[in-house]
């Protein structure tokens, strides 16, 4: 689905989805819906321009959105059928509770791909890699500055522990690294790395990463193998009835950035 996305969409950006009500245009304010039609504008405003969409469960759940969440991936895939839903859920528990995590990602919300945190070893990821049509992005190097504290601490940073054993892991090809676009000298060391793999790429847009210098250390032999995430620089570019063209057309500048990063 990536792959389809790239090539005819032209584009690795991703819209990550994280409806907050307090920002939405004045017009939902009155919509029992609310946090599913912005979603959905913002999906249709864009969807042309995406290879993938990002929505937060967090955002969701907090609102009790959860049957929005379910109804708005279900409405991508009928009418974005080749645009993959990553679920941002962050997931990393002991097996058996794992099979849960997977089957609400895959089986309840409809997702084709998680993120997941890989602090408690491999037997928490496999349950999701029993549904062979799915995928996992893998925590690896976050966007966040607080990822010092723990992914920078040994001589051998943690991040490229976890980006050797990921490629381990990867026999079937479902998996992927979550690596900020925040820090582009360690998303070149973890290219290096791994130049197979696949990495969601958050930490552009209101987070302040610089494009060009993300792609550069980012892409593969192929110049694509990256989901580069923007969320609230698009969800938010306008508060007014404009909400939709602002979303559009940040989407598009953002996404022909990437590519003129690319060389394209």
């Amino acid at each position: 689905m990536l792959q389809h996305c790239w090539d005819v969409n032209q584009s690795l950006l991703c819209v990550g989805l994280d409806p907050d009500p307090k920002r939405f245009p004045k017009q939902f304010e009155s919509n029992k819906h609310a946090i599913l039609d912005f979603c959905w504008d913002i999906v249709k405003s864009t969807g042309d321009l995406v290879c993938a969409f990002k929505p937060q469960i967090a955002y969701f759940a907090s609102s009790g959105a959860e049957d929005q969440l379910k109804e708005l991936i279900a409405r991508i895939h009928s009418e974005y059928p080749e645009v993959p839903v990553i679920l941002d859920a962050k997931r990393g528990d002991i097996g058996s509770t794992a099979k849960h995590y997977a089957k609400e990602a895959f089986e309840r919300f409809g997702a084709d791909c998680v993120t997941l945190s890989p602090y408690m070893g491999f037997d928490s990821v496999e349950p999701y890699l029993e549904y062979p049509d799915k995928g996992a992005f893998i925590l690896c190097r976050t966007s966040n500055k607080g990822g010092d504290d723990f992914q920078m601490l040994d001589c051998q940073p943690l991040y490229h522990a976890v980006a050797k054993k990921v490629e381990q892991w990867n026999t079937t090809g479902q998996l992927g690294l979550v690596i900020g676009g925040t820090y582009p000298k360690e998303l070149a060391s973890v290219r290096a790395l791994t130049p197979e793999l696949n990495f969601l790429v958050p930490g552009i847009g209101a987070q302040g990463g610089d494009i060009n210098a993300c792609v550069q250390s980012g892409m593969n032999a192929q110049k694509t193998g990256m989901v580069i995430n923007s969320s609230r620089a698009i969800l938010y570019a306008s508060s007014g009835e404009d909400f939709k063209e602002k979303a559009r057309a940040v989407a598009m500048q953002t996404r022909d950035a990437i590519n003129a990063a690319r060389g394209l």
